[in-house]
């Protein structure tokens, strides 16, 4: 990891009515506080006449606190109408995996973040099976099993709950976790859960989807990562990618080709998160990645 990538950023991220000025008056008003864009991007929709915008300051330009950035930065937000948040490199986000039987999203993130190319702390693992303890527990991360009656899953949702309050979550990850969260948690960590699943639903719902698209002859295998809302896996969407299959190939090579898509784009999507590269517009995302 190169000594850059490690420097001290500001990231301000904005969402307001499009209007002339915007990028003049922000950048105007860093350069009055002595700050370095060291990355600027913006995006207009013209259809909703909405502007997003995502800047990374260099912090060791500004001599000044993020909080006092913020103080100063208050007003301009005001004259825009903006939707905004400024957030610090230094503290990294604190993040939660969920996990069912299924390891191959699991190990991939866990090999990332120990690896240094997630920018989080990944502070815990819940999971309603214990087959994934030692697995977790060999990275020195907690391991929370709680069980899920098919009877009665409320009690389950509700521990669940209350482990990721306990841990302070920023950002809940389900990677790979086969339960269906009630809207409640849905409501409560709004923007803030991702999700993974195969492209083949709404087509092959259910048990074995890979036997199923064989049977029906797909060329193209796909994931999508996106978060998560009250609606099942009709989320914004954060990315998604595909891999092309023929006649040669077998279930198991799909089931394998959709493994490997499914945790490259999850790893993506959850990076591009936690660099505040995702601005959420209604049930559609702006991706700075």
């Amino acid at each position: 990891m190169s000594s850059f990538s490690q420097s001290h950023f500001y990231r301000l991220v904005v969402s307001c009515p499009d209007q002339v000025g915007i990028v003049a008056r922000v950048s105007s008003f860093i350069a009055q506080q002595g700050g370095s864009i060291t990355e600027a991007s913006q995006h207009s929709d013209l259809e909703t006449g909405r502007f997003f915008m995502r800047y990374e300051i260099l912090a060791e330009s500004l001599g000044i606190t993020a909080q006092a950035l913020r103080e100063g930065f208050a007003p301009v937000a005001q004259e825009f109408n903006m939707q905004w948040a400024l957030t610090d490199t230094k503290r990294k986000p604190r993040v939660v995996l969920m996990v069912s039987k299924e390891s191959h999203c699991l190990v991939d993130l866990l090999y990332r973040w120990q690896a240094g190319e997630l920018a989080c702390d990944i502070v815990g693992v819940i999971s309603n099976h214990d087959a994934m303890r030692s697995l977790t527990e060999w990275y020195g991360i907690p391991y929370y099993h709680i069980p899920v009656d098919p009877q009665d899953k409320q009690p389950a949702f509700d521990a669940v709950d209350a482990q990721i309050q306990a841990l302070d979550a920023d950002c809940v990850v389900l990677a790979r976790y086969m339960q269906i969260l009630p809207p409640a948690l849905c409501q409560r960590y709004r923007g803030r859960v991702i999700n993974i699943h195969h492209s083949f639903l709404p087509s092959f719902a259910g048990a074995k989807p890979y036997h199923q698209a064989y049977e029906r002859g797909v060329k193209l295998i796909g994931a999508t990562c996106h978060y998560v809302t009250e609606e099942l896996d009709a989320g914004p969407i954060i990315e998604q990618d595909i891999h092309r299959v023929s006649h040669c190939h077998t279930p198991t090579d799909l089931v394998r080709f959709g493994r490997d898509v499914e945790k490259a784009v999850l790893a993506r999507g959850l990076r591009w998160h936690l660099e505040d590269r995702v601005l959420i517009h209604g049930n559609k995302t702006v991706v700075f990645s």
